[in-house]
C-alpha cells in the first residue's frame, strides 16, 4: 500500500490502522475524514526528537496548524510537547479553547488586522511573525499601551525556488510574503523593528515552500538566512536568537511520488548549519520548523459512497460520489493528485479507469481523472489516501452542502472528533 497504516484485510476492505474503513462508513455515515492518531503523534515524537539531537537542544517544532485545524489535533499537539502555529484568530481561538499555552503559539499571517494583533497580544502569544511594518506599528503600539514587550521575528524572503509548482512556492523574492534579502528591504524592515518601542526582535522566519522531497533547498535558504544574519551582525552587532526554517517537508500522494526520512532530513540540514555556524563563528541560533501537512496528511483517509457510475462511450467513465470539492477543493485548484481505492474491495484488481466527480452543480467539481480502481458499484465505498492535510481545513459549505465528521483512530479504537455539521448549524449565522 501507499503508506505503512494502510492495509487489506480478509474481508477485502481498506484498512487505515488497523480500523475497517467500509465499517467505519456504515457507522458514520459518508463523507467521513478518518484520522490516524497514532501516525500523527509518532510524526510529532520524530520531530521532536530529531531537532533537538540534529540543531540545539532548545530547537522545537511548531504544528503549522493552517493544515488542519480543530480542538482534537491541538490537544494532541499539546500533549506531545508542540508549540504551534496560527495565522487567523479563529485557529488562535480554536488552539487556546483546546488548552494550548498561550505562550506556546506563533502567530503567522501576511495581513493581520488591528483587531488580530490585539487579540494576540491580550491572550499573550508567545511570538508574532510579522510581514511589514505596518504590523510592527500595530504591534509596537498595543504593546506599548498594554505596557509590555512582544516578543517578533521578522518574516524574511530569501529568494529561494525549491522547484515545487507555483501554488505553494513562497520563497520567491516576487512572494506576497516577507521582506526579500536581495531588493534591501530585509535590513530596512530589521532596522525599523529594532528602533520601535514595545517590541523584541529575536530572530528571523522564512519559509520556502511546500512538498519538497529533499535537504537541499533547505540548506540553500539556511545558507541565504545566515548569509543575512551575519552581515547584520558584522554591520550592526545583532545576533539573533532564533532562525525559523518555515516547514514544507513532502508528502507520497502517489505511488510516483518519492518517499522522505523526516528523520534523516532534519539530521542533513543540522549538519549543514552547525558547519556553517562553525565556518563563520555565528552561533547557532534556536531553529523553529514548522511541520503542517508532513505531520498529518498521510493520516488521513476520506471515504465516499459510490452514487452512480455511467460510461460515455467511447470518451470516459465517471464514479461520482456523496461529496467532493466542498470536502477537498484540491483538485479543482491545483489540480492535486490523489490515489484512490476501491474501499469495499481493495483487494480486487484496479482495472477501471473513471473520473471520481463531486456531487456539486459544477463541471470542474472532481477528485482526480484517469483514475485506476476496481470497478465500483452503486453502495460501495471509495477512500481517498492522503487526506489528512488541507482537506477538512479547507471545506466548505457551497450548494449548501453540511461539512463531514472527522473521526480519530487511535489503537484500533474510533472516536468521534467532529461531528457531523447539520443543516440548522450551517444556517445558524443567517437572519
Amino acid at each position: 500500500m501507499l503508506h505503512d497504516n494502510l492495509s487489506v484485510g480478509e474481508n477485502g476492505h481498506l484498512y487505515l490502522c488497523g480500523a475497517d474503513t467500509v465499517t467505519l462508513a456504515e457507522k458514520y455515515g459518508t463523507p467521513l475524514y478518518l484520522l490516524d492518531e497514532d501516525r500523527i503523534r509518532e510524526k510529532c515524537r520524530t520531530y521532536h526528537r530529531a531537532m533537538k539531537a540534529y540543531f540545539t537542544p532548545d530547537s522545537r517544532p511548531l504544528y503549522a496548524s493552517k493544515a488542519l485545524s480543530f480542538r482534537g489535533i491541538y490537544r494532541i499537539a499539546r500533549e506531545e510537547g508542540m508549540a504551534v502555529d496560527v495565522v487567523s484568530p479563529g485557529e488562535l481561538y480554536t488552539a487556546l479553547s483546546a488548552g494550548m499555552d498561550a505562550a506556546d503559539i506563533c502567530f503567522h499571517g501576511n495581513a493581520k488586522t488591528e483587531a488580530d494583533i490585539r487579540y494576540a497580544i491580550d491572550a499573550g502569544v508567545g511570538l508574532f511573525a510579522a510581514d511589514s511594518t505596518v504590523e510592527l506599528d500595530r504591534i509596537s503600539a498595543y504593546a506599548v499601551q498594554r505596557g509590555i514587550t512582544q516578543r517578533v521575528l521578522l518574516r524574511i524572503t530569501p529568494g529561494i525556488d525549491p522547484h515545487t509548482f507555483d501554488a505553494v512556492n513562497t520563497g520567491k523574492v516576487d512572494s506576497k510574503f516577507g521582506s526579500a534579502i536581495v531588493t534591501g528591504q530585509a535590513e530596512e524592515i530589521f532596522c525599523y523593528a529594532r528602533a520601535l518601542p514595545g517590541v523584541e526582535l529575536c530572530g528571523f522566519h522564512c519559509h520556502i515552500g511546500s512538498q519538497i522531497f529533499d535537504e537541499k533547498p533547505f540548506c540553500d535558504a539556511a545558507d541565504m538566512m545566515l548569509t543575512f544574519m551575519i552581515a547584520l551582525r558584522d554591520t550592526y552587532g545583532y545576533t539573533a536568537e532564533i532562525l525559523n526554517l518555515g516547514g514544507g517537508i513532502g508528502v507520497r500522494y502517489t505511488e510516483e511520488d518519492p518517499y522522505i526520512d523526516i528523520d534523516r532530513t532534519l539530521e542533513l540540514v543540522g549538519a549543514h548549519l552547525h558547519a556553517v555556524c562553525e565556518e563563520t563563528h555565528y552561533p547557532m541560533p534556536k531553529i523553529l520548523m514548522e511541520p503542517g501537512r508532513s505531520l498529518v496528511a498521510d493520516a488521513g483517509v476520506t471515504v465516499y459512497e459510490v452514487q452512480n457510475v455511467k460510461t460515455i462511450d467511447g470518451y470516459k467513465s465517471y464514479a461520482a460520489i456523496d461529496g467532493g470539492m466542498t470536502d477537498n477543493p484540491r483538485y479543482a485548484l491545483y489540480r492535486s493528485r490523489y490515489t484512490v481505492v476501491n474501499a469495499s474491495r481493495a483487494s480486487a484488481p484496479a482495472d477501471f479507469v473513471c473520473t471520481v466527480a463531486g456531487r456539486c452543480c459544477e463541471s470542474g467539481d472532481l477528485i482526480g481523472e484517469d483514475i485506476a480502481l476496481a470497478r465500483p458499484a452503486c453502495g460501495e465505498y471509495l477512500a481517498v489516501l492522503v487526506t489528512g492535510a488541507y482537506n477538512y481545513a479547507m471545506s466548505s459549505n457551497y450548494n449548501c452542502i453540511a461539512k463531514p465528521p472527522i473521526v480519530l483512530i487511535a489503537g484500533g479504537v474510533d472516536r468521534l472528533a467532529v461531528r457531523r455539521e447539520t443543516f440548522e448549524e450551517m444556517t445558524a449565522c443567517q437572519l
